[in-house]
């Protein structure tokens, strides 16, 4: 049976010819490097696509591509990567975007209408390229055989529609909300599994609840490829295009023919393409002359199946390689045993994402890892199963095994894979006749997500044949084959000296040790393999899984219109920045060159701070204490400074020529770099607090000390830092105006701020410059400080050229530059009784805050809000925030509270494990009572019934049933040698503080309303809360019409030059402030308009709101009312939560099984939105405590650049069962609405994830003592955060399964 993956007749046609959103584009020449990406973006109005990660991991840009085959009369629809996916490729196509999918104009699908009502979207960044994964998984579930499901309601599974959106990245929200949006399509979803929405109640029976659903027809399915477009390949036969310097050859001998022509000796000049997708992880500077696209060679797209084995063109798709294998008739590949190809398919899902699969080959991927050392999935699956790979080299082709080729030297590039085929182990004669013997074979995988996207530590598969032992009661090997990849070396290999030593000999605990002490002395990653011990230890860890079974005793059970700054069409004559930044710490910056002769391809200037006008100051960016330059002048401060913005005529030419960039550098005559706390300690450098912000000791730590039983003295802790990882990166547009004045739109969090920045940059009056922000796409504090250098360089390179100037920062420059949250060094001594409760906690915080001040003298206070939650007795610190050579340290999500709220924990469980008492017992012993509350918290405390503390925690032990789950915890652990649970209740405090914030509102002629406020919407749901407050405030009027109001209500972009004084979106309160300042002046025109109504209402009897409106502006009635509002006072927040966590002892990956979140929200202003919030900040905080890792090199300078080696939470990783419960404690007079903030504190919240993994570990490790016969308490161990799956494993042990099986051996 012979399958092609596309069919093509040979007839050219002139250019480039494709719809987008079933509208037709024909492309005369094109820049063969050119993306899809780039083209929707510059070329069309469709701006739903976005430029996120440039990497192909995030699903921002993902559109659907449509392909259609005129001899089958047949439609194909998967999604893509349009930031790799290059343009050409597209000829004869179809796009579709989330525009065409649904808009305002034609009509929402019910996709975005559902994401809407599942409040799935915040900043909305993301969501396009979610609505799409979702539409094109409903389009391709209807062309299957299923049957047909209920009214409104689609072919999807429940697991597929998750499926759907597993690639996708999403910082705002916790994933629960986008995987119900995208469930509940599906035909088997339990409707009432589904979570908070806006279609239907609580108390609404199940029928009710479907009906309320936005309808879905299935019937009714967009039209994916427009019949213009078939017509046209009708007519034609096939889209072969003729683009200079792009190729497609027809068949082998025009690819060889081709190759000879061109003569590309070096591989420089030539590119083979098939899907681009290895792009994402090489990245490419040079140009490249020509371009062969092999997609549409017959040879090379074939997937054939016979009783030989599967052949597969090398061009084929890895989804089109998973779905081949999945085939019914699969099993006759191998009849007995285990499904190879089933494995095989299952192990291939877990790579990369859907997008990616979709267009990445299989021949792309080992020829990347055979020529690249790329750490492939597929050459280590393959190998076990003995596959042959076809290669043709000039006009010879040579089939080799594919570990021949592996080894072998790097393919040059004049060399093509043409296929891969996987023999029929059985037919080869391969597998032994015996009728009692089995057939095994599996893949295994370890990496940070368990669905793909990641590369993983090390992967495996095994292929062995074992029967019955015809002299003993044991299992014989017959033969195995064992293969190993992605663990540090050049590429996959097979353990052919353990496969030896096995082969022949029954299955015994000796035989399966000294096999694990073979394999260890096989896996030895390469020298500056990060965790290479840890990838050891899986290899040994595989092994033993798949082979203890059969040892007795040892088996075990194992909406897309949102306008972004980088939306909006470049203005005329628009010039495009990048930033140059240092490598070194510290070093004297001799010159600024570029690799090339002369400048870079459409460079027009290189900017620095000598273009800095006269009157100007080199001013990047500024806060309260203090300013950080713009540009590195003589020295660099740290690695990661900028130093120059280079100016090109389009975004791609000035990315590139930034990295061909090279800095001469020098050291002469300076001191080393301060690159460490220790470093700044040593030679006193630090940034001052100011004594009004630095925190009050509490008690008397002497005393606290002295009523102690027990102490412990000089605990350590480190905490790392974390990058933002917002969706939209850093961007700006800078555009000239008249009387030398500047507009800047920006992706800022502070727009007065950016203002005050560039005009004292530039040497000009304040109200020369104006910053315009309508939205972020996701901030998290990184838009604040650290998005003013990026709208001032902009500003100066428009300033100088008199053009206007943009930038969207690529992702890699964003993470170097950032900073990210600051890490820290703890050292603790604290004091004690038997019971647990604790007398006296002395601490020293040492804050490695970078080169500029930032925000990091408040962090002193932020750690202390938090960090006071228990009741210590006495609490004595001293914090010193550390001028260092690495990036400002910046404001992130909850600063310092996050850091503060877990070294309270760590504290806690230190003690707990000292005295071998229950953590929680400890926990509850040291929660505050209101006394001591007040005594810690002075003021802010509240009065005694707003501590709601002590009855969120008895309220959160009933509903999450804590105390049953813990036996259940116990009792688990007890029956599990491989997988420990853990499971934690945390108690968390934040104080939060509202700051003055201003506001506007106008009531226009036609009765529509216009507001103003100085907060951002970053995806918090400002914007929300605001119309919802404006209305709820207009409404007092008590006019005809105003329950119609909230559509009449628009908050417009922040202005600043109209809204003076706006601050800081930050700190979780500013929805609140705003909230409380669009309130005043509604209430000011309510008090201006009331006469008038009272009038009316005399008069006519009946006054609807747009008369009145009308009436006010015939007797001129001021309908524009203005407030600033000044709080006067400051709140705290409770909360608490709890975690059950389970971990798998053979890998380290832990899996967060429930979460059960009790909220105090005071009266909620929006539930949903808070909902959303919760959750959101909830998940960040797991990628804190559990994930994310913001590496640097020695130099300080950070290698975690992108999506291949950062990895934030995704919809696998989040927890299974997530139960959120938003209480409302009730009103407080002082509070706007008496609401309480939700942005923040949720955050925090996650330390009890880390706290569950660390009791996990403690069951392991008391187990793993057991197994060496010590009964003496076990050692106080450390969990660092973020707990990777290198350190639990590390933790737990290593060397388990060795210590497991010497435990076995000695009891025999």
């Amino acid at each position: 049976m012979e399958e092609r993956e596309t069919t093509r007749i040979r007839r050219s046609c002139d250019g480039l010819v494709f719809a987008v959103n079933g509208e037709r584009f024909e492309l005369s020449s094109v820049d063969p490097s050119t993306t899809l990406l780039q083209f929707l973006r510059s070329r069309t109005v469709f701006k739903s696509v976005k430029l996120s990660c440039g990497e192909g991991g995030c699903g921002a840009c993902v559109v659907m591509l449509s392909k259609y085959d005129p001899v089958h009369d047949k439609v194909e629809d998967f999604t893509v990567s349009s930031c790799l996916t290059l343009l050409c490729s597209i000829h004869g196509c179809a796009i579709t975007t989330s525009e065409g999918i649904g808009n305002s104009k034609d009509g929402f699908h019910p996709i975005h209408e559902r994401i809407a009502g599942f409040h799935a979207s915040q900043c909305g960044f993301c969501t396009p390229g979610m609505c799409v994964s979702i539409f094109s998984a409903l389009v391709n579930a209807e062309k299957t055989n299923k049957l047909d499901p209920p009214p409104g309601f689609s072919k999807l599974t429940v697991c597929e529609a998750e499926k759907a959106v597993a690639g996708n990245l999403c910082r705002c929200t916790g994933y629960r909300s986008i995987a119900d949006a995208s469930k509940s399509f599906a035909a088997d979803v339990d409707i009432e599994d589904l979570g908070f929405n806006a279609f239907w109640k609580k108390e609404d029976s199940k029928e009710s609840k479907i009906d309320k659903l936005p309808d879905y027809n299935r019937k009714k399915e967009i039209c994916t490829f427009p019949e213009f477009l078939k017509g046209e390949i009708r007519a034609r036969l096939s889209m072969d295009s003729k683009i200079s310097c792009w190729h497609s050859p027809f068949n082998v001998e025009e690819l060889k023919d081709l190759l000879k022509a061109l003569d590309s000796g070096k591989g420089t000049e030539m590119k083979l393409v098939v899907g681009n997708t290895g792009v994402g992880y090489y990245k490419e500077l040079g140009r490249y002359e020509r371009y062969i696209n092999l997609r549409y060679i017959p040879e090379l797209s074939i997937i054939r199946r016979d009783s030989t084995g599967f052949q597969i063109g090398a061009a084929v798709t890895i989804s089109k390689v998973i779905e081949a294998l999945k085939k019914d008739n699969q099993g006759k590949l191998l009849s007995r045993g285990a499904t190879v190809c089933k494995k095989l398919a299952n192990h291939m899902e877990k790579i990369a994402s859907r997008f990616i699969r979709n267009t990445a080959s299989v021949g792309g991927n080992l020829v990347m890892a055979q020529r690249q050392h790329f750490p492939s999935d597929i050459a280590t699956i393959l190998l076990p199963v003995e596959a042959m790979v076809e290669v043709m080299t000039g006009p010879r082709c040579e089939k080799v095994s594919l570990e021949e080729f592996l080894e072998g030297p790097p393919l040059n590039f004049n060399s093509v894979l043409l296929s891969v085929t996987i023999p029929n182990w059985e037919s080869a004669g391969e597998v032994s006749q015996k009728d009692n013997a089995v057939v095994l074979f599996e893949t295994y995988r370890a990496a940070p997500r368990p669905l793909g996207n990641a590369l993983a530590y090390l992967n495996a598969a095994f292929l062995a044949q074992v029967s019955p032992c015809e002299t003993s009661d044991g299992i014989m090997v017959d033969q195995c084959r064992l293969a190993f990849g992605a663990y540090g070396t050049k590429h996959a290999i097979r353990a052919r000296r353990v496969e030896e030593f096995l082969t022949g000999k029954v299955l015994t605990v000796e035989v399966l040790y000294e096999a694990t002490e073979l394999l260890r002395s096989t896996i030895h990653p390469e020298v500056g393999t990060p965790n290479s011990a840890y990838r050891s230890s899986l290899a040994v860890a595989f092994l033993f899984k798949f082979f203890s079974p059969f040892i007795d005793g040892t088996a075990e059970t194992t909406k897309g219109e949102a306008v972004f700054v980088d939306d909006i069409p470049s203005p005329y004559n628009c010039l495009y920045g990048a930033f140059i930044y240092s490598t070194e710490p510290f070093a004297r910056v001799k010159s600024i060159k570029f690799k090339t002769e002369g400048k870079p391809e459409g460079v027009f200037d290189v900017i620095s701070f000598r273009d800095i006008p006269e009157a100007g100051e080199n001013m990047g960016s500024k806060t309260i204490f203090g300013t950080e330059p713009l540009f590195g002048d003589e020295i660099t401060q740290c690695a990661g400074q900028r130093l120059a913005f280079v100016v090109a005529d389009s975004q791609k030419h000035a990315d590139v020529a930034a990295k061909l960039a090279v800095v001469d550098y020098g050291v002469e005559d300076l001191e080393p770099p301060i690159l460490t706390v220790e470093e700044a300690v040593r030679r006193s450098s630090f940034f001052d607090v100011p004594p009004f912000l630095y925190p009050k000791q509490v008690g008397d730590i002497s005393e606290g000390m002295a009523e102690a039983d027990h102490k412990i003295i000089c605990g350590e802790l480190k905490l790392d830092s974390q990058y933002y990882f917002y969706m939209e990166t850093q961007t700006a547009l800078a555009v000239p105006d008249e009387d030398n004045c500047m507009v800047v739109n920006s992706s800022i969090q502070c727009p007065e701020y950016a203002h005050d920045v560039i005009a004292k940059c530039l040497g000009v009056p304040g109200h020369n410059v104006r910053v315009i922000t309508r939205r972020v796409g996701g901030g998290f504090g990184g838009k604040a400080i650290r998005a003013m250098p990026v709208a001032t360089a902009c500003a100066l390179a428009a300033h100088k050229l008199r053009r206007p100037v943009r930038i969207y920062v690529d992702r890699k420059t964003d993470m170097v530059m950032a900073g990210g949250r600051h890490p820290m060094k703890i050292t603790y001594s604290v004091g004690f009784k038997s019971d647990g409760k604790i007398t006296a906690l002395e601490i020293e915080i040492l804050i490695n805050a970078g080169m500029a001040a930032d925000i990091s003298p408040i962090m002193p206070s932020n750690i202390l809000g938090t960090l006071k939650k228990y009741d210590w007795g006495a609490l004595f610190f001293d914090i010193k925030v550390c001028k260092t050579n690495h990036t400002s340290k910046s404001a992130m999500r909850a600063p310092g509270e996050v850091q503060g709220s877990y070294i309270a924990e760590a504290v806690i469980e230190h003690v707990a494990s000292f005295l071998s008492m229950e953590v929680d017992a400890v926990r509850y012993r040291n929660l505050h009572t209101y006394e001591s509350l007040s005594f810690f918290y002075e003021d802010s405390a509240g009065k005694a019934p707003e501590y709601t503390l002590p009855s969120i925690w008895d309220k959160l032990a009933a509903s999450s049933s804590f105390n049953r789950r813990t036996q259940e915890v116990k009792e688990f652990n007890r029956c599990n040698k491989w997988c420990k649970r853990g499971i934690s209740r945390v108690p968390i405090l934040h104080e939060v503080m509202l700051r003055a914030t201003p506001g506007r509102v106008s009531i226009l002629s036609d009765g529509t309303v216009c507001v103003e406020v100085g907060g951002i919407e970053l995806g918090q749901g400002l914007w929300t809360k605001v119309k919802q407050m404006a209305t709820f405030a207009l409404s007092a009027i008590n006019c005809n019409g105003t329950e119609h109001l909230l559509d009449k209500v628009r908050v417009i972009q922040a202005d600043s030059l109209s809204m003076i004084q706006g601050g800081f979106t930050a700190g979780s309160t500013t929805s609140e402030a705003s909230c409380a300042a669009v309130k005043l002046c509604c209430n000011t025109l309510v008090e201006r308009l009331s006469p008038l109504k009272e009038c009316l209402q005399k008069q006519m009897g009946f006054v609807s709101w747009e008369m009145l409106i009308a009436q006010g502006y015939m007797q001129s009635v001021n309908l524009s009312a203005s407030s600033y509002y000044v709080p006067d006072f400051s709140s705290i927040r409770y909360i608490n939560y709890g975690a059950a966590v389970e971990v798998n002892l053979l890998t380290g990956e832990t899996t967060i099984l429930q979460v059960d979140i009790i909220y105090d929200c005071g009266q909620s202003l929006n539930p949903a939105v808070d909902l959303g919030q919760i959750e959101g900040a909830f998940v960040q905080g797991i990628g804190f405590f559990m994930f994310e890792e913001y590496e640097t090199n020695s130099n300080g300078l950070v290698v975690s650049e992108g999506t291949w080696t950062y990895k934030i939470p995704t919809l696998d990783t989040i927890p299974k069962q997530f139960n959120v419960e938003v209480m409302n404690s009730g009103r407080h007079k002082d509070r706007v609405l008496s609401s309480k903030a939700s942005g923040e504190p949720p955050l925090l919240l996650a330390s009890s994830v880390h706290c569950a993994t660390r009791a996990a570990i403690k069951e392991a490790r008391k187990q793993l003592l057991s197994w060496s016969g010590i009964d003496e308490p076990q050692s106080i161990f450390q969990l660092d955060v973020p707990a990777t799956m290198p350190v639990v494993k590390e933790l737990c042990g290593l060397d388990m399964v060795e210590r497991y099986l010497e435990w076995i051996l000695c009891r025999k």
